[in-house]
């Protein structure tokens, strides 16, 4: 399906309307897939699975069930876990790696990609903002006007400590660390440790990993 310029406007970056039909369509749906995910009280790995893809609109194929509940909570062993309640904005635009652990109450204002790398860690109450507004009131106009977005970058094998603020356009280099309560607004190296508000970087964080490989996506700074 085609989608509208306003739309493409939004996985850019560029200034977009968040209240035309679609999008707000599109919020809805996620908001009750969200809803779907956090009141699924006790139920089967699989099942769980199928409503997290649900909410971030993975149509990859459940593998067929094993003989066993044990044998079949294996099969998805390597999927992200994701502890409820969680809050997404749109879901497609949410990417989680293999092994990746989101404690409670996790916010993404998903307006660009969203990105967590394979076994990162994130801690409860982490909010992923994407999404921005412009500086001046004039343009923004509450409901009325145009807002934007950054995309977000989180390498593989990270922490995020609790209560962490990430903010648009920020990338996290591989086995980077985020000190809880951060505000991280420049993007962070690969094995680098920060902490703060504005989180700066407070160690190199010495590993038997080869810090050469670096990440999938290089650390740039914000030029904000």
């Amino acid at each position: 399906m085609d989608l509208s310029e306003n739309k493409q406007k939004m996985l850019r970056g560029e200034l977009y309307h968040a209240f035309t039909p679609e999008l707000v369509a599109d919020r809805a749906r996620c908001k009750h897939a969200c809803t779907r995910y956090n009141n699924a009280g006790e139920v089967s790995r699989r099942h769980l699975t199928e409503l997290f893809r649900d909410v971030v609109r993975d149509e990859t194929y459940l593998p067929s069930p094993a003989a066993t509940p044990e044998e079949d909570d294996k099969l998805f062993e390597n999927d992200p876990w994701v502890e409820s309640p969680i809050n997404i904005d749109y879901g497609y635009n949410v990417r989680l790696g293999q092994n990746v652990f989101i404690n409670y109450h996790s916010v993404f204002l998903d307006t660009c990609l969203i990105t967590i790398g394979s076994r990162t860690l994130v801690g409860p109450h982490v909010s992923f903002f994407s999404a921005s507004h412009p500086l001046d009131p004039a343009i923004r106009r509450g409901t009325l006007g145009p807002e934007l977005g950054k995309e977000i970058h989180v390498g593989e094998d990270c922490w995020i400590g609790g209560n962490v603020v990430i903010l648009p356009g920020v990338t996290l280099g591989r086995g980077s660390v985020v000190g809880a309560g951060s505000v991280v607004t420049k993007s962070v190296p690969p094995f680098h440790a920060v902490a703060g508000n504005p989180a700066r970087i407070i160690r190199k964080i010495e590993t038997a990993m080869d810090a050469a490989q670096g990440d999938t996506k290089p650390a740039v700074e914000d030029k904000e």
